[in-house]
Parts: structure tokens; sequence; C-alpha cells
């Protein structure tokens, strides 16, 4: 900024556009100095939408100004000289002015704000506007965040820019003169997305102060403070950047940044800059204090213990005597997992988190890995998802690779046991590549992949309609992962489809341990024990189910229909056998039934009353004595769609692996008995 006479004169941003409009022919002398400014002869300000409130120059304009006709800058004649240098008036030769108003002493800048008000109205356009190059930069930095916590959208500064009045007045006339629509015509949708942003709303008071004045790195500071206060932490980071660029040798702005990084869970970053904060000026307590409380969440005992003795008045004997806590925690989460105690090791871990470490990964990992041990399963992936969470490489460059690659391990059994296969083995993959040395890590490796190998062969089985090597399929899985929940119910839909109720519900129990809420294998099992016609199980699975459910039409249905057969009084209730005693009710579960390896015997009649009393227990006895059959019930008069496999007289009919062996009177319990004693050795 320099004085001529003792009067102010405008800077690098009024002295560009002087140079832009009055570069030639200057009859003023004591004007010169502007010229032979060291400011650009042109500026290209980077294009924004003319549909915005604001712009300013282009280079088309500057490049059409140097055609105009010479512009020569005189003196008023009445004018004092002092006035000629800043507060006189400009005359431009060839222009008349706007409204045949007659140019007045407007000074300098009253005549600039004229030349640009005249452009705008012969262009019918209102994109050329003055800014002064106060804190532009403060506030470009601002509008360009995007972190969580910042509350300031992205906007071009230029709208945060007062208007003149002459543009409001240049604006209601462009309204006047625009072209109505007619009545019961739709006006057309606008092309521009960022039209449709409130144009009411209000910036905020803080940003337009950072553009209104040229701010001092202190008063940055404190507009971060106020920002930091209001949780707007993002903004807050961003006014501290801007007092570290003007004075980097200030160690409260760093330490200041790292308290907002913190809030936005950059914990990294932040401990970046509390060290930076410390090489500065190593006798500030406060940013000692910071970064020991950092390095307890980060689970560096020894560190911690470290810094908050730096910290001296900042810090007291509890911090410290929380820092020793923690390294007793973490040491004897180590001693209980080599022991493979897992309650301990999990108490040890929580007690670890309640005392500071919150972030560290190898804590994380412990509480993980021991809920995983413990078959639970679902608190283990909400744990790890509503933890800190670190880019890989930054973990492994801090942290260093072996504790990033054990988390990552941990990770990879958590997408295992949640069904997605393909992001387990990508990273445990990741894990082994980056500690290759680490046998646990290539074991676990190995594993993802067997598992998800097999899992996705089930599948393909299955489809094929090949039931009985799809559970075998299954089975290998399980045998690598034995809690898979995932797998224990695939293999319970083959167990279904083979008649084998029982060791469906058995797989269905198995998983719904692991993970309470995994709805399909409730569904499973509730089907099953309807087919077992245990209606009391099965009306609790459903009920459950359509709370889990609300609007699922088939689970109300199934509902509804166990909860009716639960009401039928007991005395008509035939059907409470062993597990391998069966009462179908449809033809394909039949066809499953009588399909499935090894031997089925089945009882056709009309109904009941017409069987001899002892004929059920009797068949109840035999599934009893023979627990590898399996015993079917078709009473026809209660499931006609079974006709065609019944008779009219009670009869009973002997499978094997599928195909019929022989039929035999209903009535004859001692053959039955005889042929299934030869059968079944």
């Amino acid at each position: 900024m320099e004085e001529e006479h003792g009067k102010k004169v405008s800077g690098c941003g009024l002295s560009v556009l002087y140079n832009s409009f009055f570069r030639r022919g200057t009859a003023d002398p004591n004007l010169s100095h502007l010229q032979s400014s060291s400011a650009p002869q042109s500026t290209r300000v980077s294009p924004v939408d003319p549909k915005r409130r604001r712009s300013t120059f282009d280079e088309e304009f500057m490049l059409e100004s140097t055609n105009a006709p010479n512009v020569r800058a005189t003196p008023a004649p009445s004018m004092p000289k002092a006035a000629a240098s800043g507060g006189g008036y400009v005359k431009a030769s060839g222009r008349p002015a706007p409204g045949g108003r007659k140019p007045g002493p407007l000074g300098l800048s009253g005549e600039l704000d004229s030349l640009i008000h005249d452009h705008q109205r012969s262009k019918g356009s209102s994109t050329l506007v003055r800014a002064s190059s106060g804190n532009v930069m403060v506030f470009g930095n601002l509008g360009n965040i995007r972190a969580p916590g910042a509350t300031t959208p992205n906007r071009n500064v230029l709208d945060y820019l007062p208007k003149t009045a002459k543009e409001k007045d240049g604006e209601k006339e462009a309204t006047r003169d625009r072209p109505r629509p007619n009545a019961g015509s739709v006006a057309p949708p606008s092309t521009n997305e960022e039209d449709e942003e409130e144009e009411d709303a209000q910036p905020p008071e803080v940003l337009c102060r950072a553009l209104s004045k040229r701010l001092e790195p202190e008063e940055l500071k404190e507009m971060g403070n106020e920002e930091y206060k209001n949780g707007r932490y993002a903004e807050a980071v961003a006014l501290y950047d801007r007092a570290i660029v003007m004075d980097p040798h200030k160690a409260s702005y760093w330490s200041n940044k790292a308290a907002a990084l913190m809030a936005m869970g950059q914990l990294l970053k932040a401990v970046a800059e509390c060290k930076e904060a410390v090489r500065i000026d190593p006798s500030y307590g406060r940013a000692h204090r910071r970064l020991a409380t950092l390095y307890l969440r980060l689970g560096e005992a020894e560190k911690a213990i470290h810094h908050f003795k730096l910290a001296k008045r900042e810090a007291n004997s509890q911090d410290i005597a929380q820092a020793y806590r923690l390294q007793g925690h973490l040491s004897q989460s180590v001693e209980a997992r080599k022991k493979r105690d897992w309650h301990s090791m999990l108490k040890e871990a929580r007690a670890a988190v309640a005392s500071g470490a919150d972030a560290d990964p190898q804590i994380l990992g412990a509480n993980v890995e021991a809920l995983l041990a413990l078959g639970k399963q679902e608190e283990a992936e909400s744990t790890l998802d509503s933890a800190v969470k670190f880019d890989i490489d930054a973990s492994a460059k801090f942290f260093g690779p072996s504790r990033t690659a054990y988390l990552l391990s941990v990770r990879a059994q958590v997408q295992m046991a949640a069904g997605r296969f393909d992001e387990a083995v990508a990273i445990a993959q990741k894990a082994a590549q980056l500690d290759p040395s680490s046998r646990e890590g290539n074991a676990i490796a190995r594993k993802t992949r067997a598992v998800a190998s097999a899992r996705s062969a089930g599948n393909d089985l299955f489809k094929a309609s090949k039931v009985n090597e799809a559970s075998v399929a299954y089975s290998e899985g399980l045998d690598h992962d034995p809690q898979n929940a995932i797998l224990l119910c695939n293999r319970a839909a083959c167990r279904v489809k083979l008649g084998q109720w029982e060791k469906a519900i058995e797989d269905c129990n198995a998983a719904l341990i692991m993970r309470p809420s995994y709805a399909k294998a409730r569904l499973r099992r509730a089907d099953c024990n309807a087919k077992l016609e245990r209606w009391e199980a099965s009306v609790q699975d459903y009920e459950a189910l359509v709370q889990q459910l609300p609007g699922d039409e088939e689970v109300g249905k199934a509902l509804a229909e166990a909860q009716q057969q639960l009401k039928k009084p007991k005395g008509q209730d035939h059907n409470k056998f062993a597990n391998n005693f069966t009462n179908v009710t449809s033809k394909d579960q039949f066809k499953r039934l009588i399909t499935a390896p090894g031997v089925c015997v089945s009882l056709s009649f009309n109904n009941l009353s017409e069987l001899p009393g002892q004929t059920i227990p009797f068949m109840e006895r035999m599934s009893k004595k023979y627990p590898s059959v399996n015993f079917l019930k078709l009473e026809i008069d209660e499931h006609p769609s079974l006709r065609d496999y019944g008779c009219s007289v009670p009869v009973f009919t002997i499978y094997k692996d599928g195909s019929m062996v022989r039929d035999m009177d209903g009535l004859d319990q001692e053959q039955l008995e005889t042929l299934l004693a030869s059968f079944v050795r």
C-alpha cells in the first residue's frame, strides 16, 4: 500500500483494475506510479457460472477494453492537486454517462464503479464485480473443504460479496424487462443444479468477516477457536491452516489445529501437528498434554507417560496413573491371548478401552477376536464397525505392519462370519502381504480361501439340484470354520430338501447361537418345526420373524396356520412322533423323503378312524427302534393331494434309495418288522 500527499490509494486489486482500463495515455504524472506497478497487465479469474450472484472480470472483457477509444485521465480544474492523485474524477472520452448524467467528482474508485456498471448495462450482464485482495484465499480454503463435521458448503468466494446498489438496480431492470410466460405455460426448467440452492441463505458471519478485511494470524486463530467451539471443526482447521501459512513458527496454531483434527477423528494427523508444536516450543505444556492424550488413545502407553511428564502443570498424577493402568491391561491382554483364555482377553481389552485406548488396533483386534471365539459374531461386527478407522498405509507407518496386519486378519474373519467371503479373502491376503512372516496371518488367509471355495462349490451344486453333494461341500467348509452361520444355514437347506428335519433344525440352532438376528436361519427352523408339527416352537419363531420382518405376507400366513394348529385339542394331536416319524402334507415333501438315501417306510390311509388303535403307536416304536429309517404317515382325507400315493385300505410301503421295494397290508405289523430287520443290519 502506498501513500501520496497523505491520501491512501487502493491496494493491489484496484491497481490491477486500474492498469486494465487506464494504462494508455495517463495525463497526470501523479498517477504514473499506478502504471508502473508490479501488478500484471492482465488478470484471468477462473470462470464461474453466469447464473450465480457474482463474478469478476474475464480475459475477454479486458482484451475488448484495449480496443476502446483512448482514455485520458485529467485532474478536475477546480480540484486541488491532492484530489487528482486519489480523490479526483476521471473523464472517459467517447463514453456517455449512463442515464444522461454528467460526470462528477466521483474519484478514482467511483469512476471505476461507473465503468463497470456501464459495461454491465451495455452487455445485459452483471458478471463484473470489484473485489479486494484482503482475505480471498482464506475463504477459498474454507469453501473447498469436504470433511466430517464441515458445515460450510462449497460455494464460490464471490457469492459472499455484498452487491452494490447499482447492481441491485440493474437486477430490478432486468427482471422488469424479462418477458413473462403466458397464462398456462410452464417456465423452462433450470439447467444449473446450483440454481436450486437456497438463495436466501445467509453466509456465515465469520466468513463475511474474513472477506471484509485483511486479518492477522492471531485474528484467524481466534476465529478458528470460535468455529471449534461451535462444532465446525473443518472450518476451524482451515482457519488454523491459514494462520500457520502466515506464521508457521507459532506453536499454538499447530496445537489448536491438532485439537480440531482430534474432534474430526483424524488422530494420526493430529499427532503430527502436536509433534510439530512441541518441536517449535518444547516447553509448551498444553501441546505435550494433547500429544499424551493422543498416544493414550492410540495405545502407546509409554509415549503417553513421557509427554504427560513433560506437560508439567498441564497434567496431573491421575493422568500418569491412567497411562500406567493402560500399560498393565495391554500386557495382560497379550498373556490371555497366548493362553487362549478368551474371557480374560475380552475383559482386559475392554478395561484397556476404558483406560483411554479406544483407537488402538491391537486392543480393538483383541476385543473382536475374543467375541468371535465366544460365538458373539454380531457384537464383534458392531464393535468393529463403530471403531476409529485408519488408512491401511498410514496405520502401517504409525503402528507398524505387524499390528496393522493383525487387525486386518481379525477383520477378515468378521467378514467371513457375516457371509462376505470375497471381501474376507481380499482383506486376509492384504494382511499376509503386510506381515508375510506371520504364521497366524498366513493360516487365516488359507482358511478364508478354503471356506470361500467350499461355499461357492456348494452353491453351484445346490443350484444344479445336487443336494447331497452340496451338503457335503458345505460340510467341508465347516471343517475349516465350524462356527460359520452362513454355511450352517446353507447345509440346513440341503437337509430340508432331503427331509432331514431334525438335522436341519440342529444346523439352524447353531447358526442362531452365532447370529441371533439371522432371519433366514430362524425361518428355516420354524418351517422344520412346522413339518414336525411342533407348533409351539414354530409359533415362537414365526412371532419373532413378524417383528423382524414386518409386512412379510408369507411369514404372516405361516404364523396364522401354526397358531390355528396349536389351538386344536390335544386329544386330536396324533403327530407328536419321533424325530424320524413325519406327517406328510404335500406331494413335493413325499417325493423328497422317499428319494432320500436309505430306507423309508410309508403308511397311507384315508382317515384315522380306519386304523386299529395300535397302528400309530406301533409306528412310533419302530421309529425309535430303527432311527436310521424314515417313517411317513399319509392321511389322504386330510391332504387330498396325496391321493395318488394312497389306497382305499391302509398300506405299508417300503422304499430304498428312492425305489419302491415292497408294499403290504397296513395291518400286518409283524411282516413289516421282519422286513425291516432284514433291510437294516
